[in-house]
């Protein structure tokens, strides 16, 4: 088995965009504090109508760039 070319069928499936409450639960913090964040613009969000869609990738680049701070 090629484990390199099956890597890099991976790396290629694009992201799964995730709605306020997944990210929430994923920063371990509340959709208050997230709806917060995104007021401020210290979350990097985009929208889909009335619904804000992230991607999990973007936001913890954020979070460990230090740009999520309260």
């Amino acid at each position: 088995m090629n484990f390199e070319v099956e890597n890099q069928n991976v790396e290629q499936m694009p992201e799964k965009w995730v709605n306020l409450e997944d990210i929430a639960e994923h920063l371990s913090v509340s959709t208050d504090t997230v709806r917060t964040w995104i007021k401020n613009g210290k979350l990097p969000f985009y929208r889909a109508g009335k619904r804000y869609k992230f991607k999990i990738s973007e936001v913890d680049e954020w979070l460990r760039s230090g740009k999520i701070t309260d």
